[in-house]
């Protein structure tokens, strides 16, 4: 008998191994389109709001709120409620497919929120010193805005990933599959407290891991 099985007797390590590769590419799947649509929700939020380039109030209200409703709504809820939609998109309400979507709902609004501080960070007198060049504001928000910030928008995507592997265990709950749905379904519910401490030592493993890749990245491009 190996000192693992000795120690947790009742753990399917390939299960384990096939749950840490569904988490994996939950994160990897929702965290690409959370920075596809994230990021120029952040940037809209940045230019349209009050002294800024294209200060547009009435729109920045809307796009406010939108993101304030989503981010306010507790993840569970928001699969539930999403499962329609879920299914209209992949054709299935549950699984890696079924829980990517709420998740990107989920974190995208959060990300926004984030850029659009790391954007405010930036100092004023380099805008207005590229717009007194004569430089669009696409010129402006792709060669100064977004390179100025780039450590702030780092930090702002480590802990939107770090927030979606808390995302994707909460989704495990409720049918995503991955890590969470281990703890739920064998840890809590089958009573086998020895998957419930494999999976969250697991879960801050990863966590603590790109903890540290953000931070590394931050520090590298800060230094620049």
């Amino acid at each position: 008998m190996s000192p693992l099985h000795a120690l947790f007797p009742n753990i399917d390590w390939a299960e384990i191994a096939q749950a840490c590769l569904d988490t994996l590419l939950m994160l990897g799947g929702s965290l690409l389109f959370t920075l596809v649509l994230g990021l120029p929700l952040g940037i809209w939020l940045f230019l349209t709001g009050r002294g800024q380039l294209h200060a547009k109030p009435k729109l920045y209200g809307v796009l406010s709120l939108v993101v304030n409703v989503l981010r306010s709504i507790p993840f569970i809820i928001l699969m539930i409620l999403l499962i329609p939609l879920t299914k209209a998109i992949t054709g299935v309400s549950i699984g890696i497919r079924g829980a990517i979507v709420p998740l990107v709902i989920g974190a995208a609004p959060f990300f926004a929120r984030l850029v659009e501080t790391a954007l405010r960070e930036v100092d004023r007198g380099v805008i207005e010193a590229s717009q007194a060049m004569g430089a669009t504001t696409r010129q402006i928000v792709t060669r100064v805005l977004l390179p100025e910030a780039r450590p702030g928008l780092v930090a702002a995507t480590t802990v939107t990933t770090v927030a979606l592997v808390g995302y994707t265990a909460m989704g495990g709950i409720v049918g995503a599959g991955g890590l969470g749905a281990l703890a739920y379904q064998y840890g809590y519910n089958g009573y086998k407290p020895d998957y419930m401490v494999v999976t969250v030592a697991l879960l801050v493993v990863l966590v603590q891991l790109l903890q540290m890749l953000g931070d590394w990245l931050v520090g590298r491009y800060s230094r620049k």
